[in-house]
């Protein structure tokens, strides 16, 4: 950390241990100063917080933003929200806080930024002063590279903790809010929040409190539609839609059957309901940025205006509802101990991301198959892709699974060059496999008489109706495990979390009577993925994907255009002399299996330009699960609705 001024000035005159003790006593006082703000105490705050956001600025797209809050003379700070629950991570987005206002009773209230905590703001309420009035923006990013787009003219999504300030000292269920938000005329919106009335444009929520608040975000628009997606129910479950345009909004019956069919498979799976009603709040845009975010009793969901208008070419997207789905249980409901905190400012802790977001990922595409959002045959062609992927993950040989569970807070979720080494959130899908491998371990000792839809029912489906977290630690889901199937589990899971295996866990695979094999023919699911990330895949043949423009777009760590010096960023211009077209590549490739000729590709990166040579012989190749001759076919039954 650079030197203050002040610091200059002395460093010249004192002697050096002098000098490092008027540094240390100058890092005491900041620390006296952070150590200012009171601790989180679990006990009510007195009075209930009006916040009132107005989101009608779409051109600008600025949130107006009014607080009034409830306070008694003295010393006071205020807490913008760090750690977001969802991300993982300190991410709340204060650079977009801006504008902001303090007064009471008319008279300006001044306030300071503390000098270690970017999110706490300290001042002193005046004597005889009920209220503090705060009025301040939420700049909603208006281009891509500032940030996640949540305003257009069609559509707008409200994050209530971009929007709020509350007071430090208090666990989050204590402090009570009475939130509104007014909207363009005419629009409709969908959130887990109950309405207390609707006032112009203006809608007015019921008192909730600080953690349900937050974990209730809105998706509003000018294009919207709601399903029900379970007609009739005491506890009911919404579909909220809206679409950059009306038409996107069309939909046929078998498309909202089977988003039903995700609720009833859910139920059967889990046993239980933790919420008053859960709204999916899905927007159908290429504008309002995608999204996939989990709360308790709703989820934010963004996907691409097609979803519902071109069915057959969208399902590689329809896993993305399930996982949400299965958060409200898996994370929200049950939640890990140390990622539970009293409020948006204590640091969280991701230790068991791997159970969280790992097994949530397996039942997000066994949910997707058995309610037929998907089919079995695309789960089994995204699976090869998953294990395929893994098989690349070199960085594991340094970097254990377990070690991922920090990147959110790491890398923020930022860009990562080298992901095949640096290892991102592998939590998520390398988590997937071994819950695979869990699942079909328990099938295979119980002689197919338990499951892990036995774990999920026991250990989420408990005391049904709650709607406040119920924490657990890794010995409470090796003890459920243990109830279930006896067997060490314990050992099984940390050796697969903290080892460094050559290859990634494909046990439950091969437990499944699948294998992972190779082919020059893509799969459903590698077209589906390459269109939805506009590039071309040649990840298992030279080693690299070729995104827009030509751009190189993933280069695996220590694979062939690896080795040949190739790099993230660079764009492939020419093969074998001629102007690069994926299509000439692959005819390429498929040549010099019959050639001793090497495959030049001449890139471009920065202000040079370089021929690479790649003496490669091989072929395309693209995953593929094929059938283990004479095993049990665990997979197709692990897919299969339940009864």
């Amino acid at each position: 950390m650079p030197f203050s001024s002040e610091h200059k000035a002395i460093s010249g005159k004192l002697p050096n241990a002098k000098l490092i003790a008027t540094l240390l006593a100058a890092t005491a006082f900041h620390v006296a100063v952070a150590q200012e703000i009171p601790p989180p105490v679990d006990k009510v705050y007195p009075g209930t917080i009006q916040l009132d956001v107005d989101v009608t600025n779409l051109d600008q797209k600025i949130f107006k933003v009014h607080e009034r809050i409830p306070v008694t003379a003295g010393k006071l700070t205020l807490f913008y929200p760090q750690w977001l629950p969802g991300n993982h991570a300190p991410t709340g987005p204060i650079s977009q806080l801006a504008g902001l206002m303090l007064t009471a009773n008319g008279q300006p209230v001044e306030w300071k930024r503390d000098t270690l905590n970017m999110f706490a703001f300290h001042l002193t309420v005046p004597a005889n002063v009920k209220f503090i009035d705060a009025d301040y923006q939420f700049l909603s990013p208006v281009e891509g590279n500032q940030g996640r787009i949540t305003a257009t003219q069609e559509i707008v999504g409200v994050q209530w903790n971009a929007v709020v300030l509350y007071p430090a000292g208090y666990y989050a269920r204590g402090i009570s809010f009475k939130p509104s938000v007014t909207l363009p005329a005419d629009w409709k919106f969908g959130t887990a929040l109950e309405l207390a009335q609707q006032v112009g444009t203006q809608a007015q929520f019921k008192q909730t409190n600080l953690d349900d608040l937050i974990d209730s975000p809105l998706f509003a628009g000018k294009y919207f539609k709601r399903f029900d997606l379970d007609p009739g129910a005491k506890v009911p479950v919404f579909l909220n839609v809206v679409a950059d345009r009306p038409e996107n909004l069309v939909t046929k019956p078998e498309q909202i059957d089977a988003h039903r069919a995700l609720v009833q498979q859910a139920y059967k799976l889990y046993g239980s309901q933790h919420y008053v009603h859960y709204d999916f709040l899905l927007s159908l845009s290429d504008e309002f940025t995608g999204i996939g975010l989990e709360h308790h009793q709703s989820s934010e969901n963004g996907v691409k205006p097609n979803y519902f208008t071109e069915w057959s070419k969208t399902w590689g997207t329809r896993g993305l509802l399930p996982h949400e789905f299965t958060h409200s249980w898996d994370g929200k409901f049950r939640r890990p101990a140390d990622l539970w905190t009293p409020n948006f400012n204590v640091p969280m802790q991701n230790s068991l991301l791997w159970v969280y977001e790992g097994q949530t990922e397996y039942w997000g595409d066994v949910l997707a198959a058995r309610s037929g959002l998907v089919s079995v045959e695309q789960t089994r062609d995204t699976l090869a892709n998953i294990a395929a992927s893994y098989d690349q993950r070199v960085g594991r040989t340094w970097r254990a699974l377990q070690d991922t569970t920090n990147m959110p807070i790491i890398s923020r979720r930022s860009p990562l060059a080298w992901v095949s080494w640096q290892r991102p959130e592998d939590y998520y899908r390398e988590g997937q496999l071994v819950w695979l491998d869990v699942d079909t371990k328990i099938r295979e000792m119980s002689g197919e008489q338990k499951s892990l839809n036995d774990f999920a029912h026991t250990f989420f489906g408990v005391e049904n109706g709650r709607h406040s977290a119920l924490t657990y630690t890794f010995d409470d889901v090796v003890s459920t495990l243990n109830a279930i199937q006896p067997y060490d589990w314990a050992t099984f899971l940390r050796t697969r979390l903290d080892g460094h295996a050559k290859e990634g866990p494909k046990d439950g695979l091969t437990r499944a009577g699948w294998k992972l094999a190779y082919t020059e023919e893509r799969s459903e699911a590698t077209k589906s993925e390459e269109e939805e990330r506009h590039v071309t895949d040649y990840a298992y043949s030279l080693g690299f994907t070729v995104g827009k423009e030509g751009r190189l777009d993933y280069v695996a760590w220590d694979g062939v255009a690896f080795k040949h010096g190739m790099t993230i960023g660079a764009t492939l211009l020419a093969v074998n002399g001629r102007s690069y077209k994926a299509e000439l590549l692959k005819e390429v490739i498929t040549a010099a299996k019959t050639s001793k000729q090497p495959i030049e590709l001449l890139l471009k990166k920065d202000d040079r330009y370089h021929t690479v040579s790649i003496d490669y012989h091989d072929g395309l190749k693209y995953p593929h699960l094929v059938r283990i001759e004479g095993t049990p076919d665990r997979l197709t039954t692990i897919l299969q609705p339940l009864k």
